[in-house]
Parts: structure tokens; C-alpha cells; sequence
């Protein structure tokens, strides 16, 4: 049991110490988002009440994943948030990221499609900007490489059918899935996402690269090309 704190310490001693009791024994699922921010706050700003500013981030941001995942000057421009906490909450989402790359990284995607649209949610989709990414897999459809491909704007990411091609006969990759968010939240593919797919298909496709599948990806589910008949 975590002792009491002494009862001329600050208030939020006592709290941060029951938020941190009830995360050990409960995990996760215990806390509500704001206390679970709350917490990795604390590791960065020890000799303060937290709750304030997590509250603010979250409203900010709009929510807990929307801040793992802020850009590093949104999050410094928010009052409060000094480089030691920025790095803190970077550093939630790059583990969060690295341990769902590693369940699917020189896996057969297409036998663990879920953990795939795991790691492609943590990755993409609470990013503020559209991104695009090139999943490349070897002749047993294992995961060799992830590459994202260009940083767009708010609702366009160019892309290269030229590059595409020329990345995958690089890295001698025998198929692709095609990734890209919406910060919108809503996966609906757009027009401009349906031709730039005939296009990579239609010049991967003469010399034998095989383009599984487009997925879009967005905070509210994800789309996938191949499912919806679109490949």
C-alpha cells in the first residue's frame, strides 16, 4: 500500500498518489483519460497540481490520442507545457508506436490484418496533417518496410506512382499496401484517392508488384479499398 501524504504537503500529493495506486491496480481501464494524462504529466512536473493542465490539453486537442499525437510546437504553445512535459507526451506515443510496429514488422500482414490496422491507427490517426505511407511486403507478404512517403496538408498528400514503383523495386518488395489518414476523422476515400490509386496499381501492376490494398485511415474507422471492391 502507498503511504498517506503528510498532511502539510501540497493537496495534489495525495491525489497523485491514489491515481497512481489505482493505475497499478486496475490499469488502464481505471482512469479516466484526463487522470491517465494526469499521470504523465506528474513524470515531467513533479512539484505541481497537474489536473489544470491536463484538462487543458484535452480540450485542446481534443482528446487523449489527438495529444500523444500533437505536433511538438502545438503542444509548446499551449501554456504550461515547457520541453521536459512535450517530450514526456512524445514519448507515449513513439513507444505506443514502436510496440505496435513490433507486432506486425516481418509478419504475414495479410494473417494479422488487425494488428496491422492496429499499428496504422496509433501511427496516422490523430495526425493534425494528411500523410502517406507505403507498407512493402516480401514474397511471403511479410511487413519489411514502412515508409511514409510525403507530409501533406490538411486534405491532400501528393503522391508519385513513379517514386512508388521506384521504392519497391529498391527494396526488391514483391507487394504494397497504400496508407493515408484524414484529419477530418472520416475515412471516406476521396475522388483524388481513387485515382491516385488506379494510378499506382495500373504502374506497379506490369512489373509484377502487387498492390493489395488502399486504407484510409481516420479517428472515426478506417476504409479499405480492397474490401469495398475498389481494387
Amino acid at each position: 500500500m502507498t503511504s498517506a501524504a503528510p498532511k502539510d504537503s501540497p493537496h495534489y500529493l495525495g491525489h497523485r498518489q491514489r491515481l497512481r495506486q489505482r493505475f497499478l491496480d486496475g490499469g488502464a481501464e481505471a482512469l479516466p483519460d484526463y487522470e491517465l494524462l494526469e499521470l504523465i504529466l506528474c513524470l515531467a512536473i513533479p512539484q505541481k497540481d497537474v489536473k489544470p493542465l491536463a484538462k487543458t490539453l484535452l480540450a485542446r486537442f481534443g482528446g487523449f490520442g489527438a495529444v500523444i499525437h500533437a505536433e511538438l510546437p502545438a503542444l509548446l504553445a499551449v501554456p504550461g507545457v515547457k520541453d521536459n512535459t512535450a517530450c514526456a507526451i512524445k514519448l507515449i506515443g513513439a513507444a505506443a508506436q514502436r510496440l505496435a510496429q513490433a507486432e506486425v514488422l516481418g509478419r504475414p500482414v495479410l494473417s494479422s490484418w488487425e494488428k496491422l490496422l492496429d499499428y496504422c491507427k496509433v501511427t496516422l490517426a490523430h495526425l493534425p496533417q494528411e500523410r502517406f505511407h507505403l507498407l512493402f511486403l516480401d514474397r511471403k507478404n511479410a511487413l519489411i518496410a514502412d515508409e511514409p512517403q510525403q507530409k501533406g496538408t490538411i486534405d491532400h498528400t501528393p503522391v508519385y506512382p513513379r517514386e512508388v514503383v521506384k521504392r519497391a523495386l529498391e527494396l526488391n518488395a514483391s507487394a504494397i499496401i497504400m496508407v493515408h489518414n484524414h484529419p477530418s476523422g472520416d475515412p471516406t476515400p476521396s475522388q483524388a484517392d481513387i485515382e491516385m490509386t488506379g494510378r499506382i496499381r495500373d504502374a506497379a501492376g506490369p512489373i509484377g508488384i502487387i498492390v493489395h490494398d488502399h486504407l484510409v485511415i481516420g479517428r472515426n474507422g478506417c476504409f479499405s479499398f480492397r474490401s469495398q471492391g475498389l481494387i
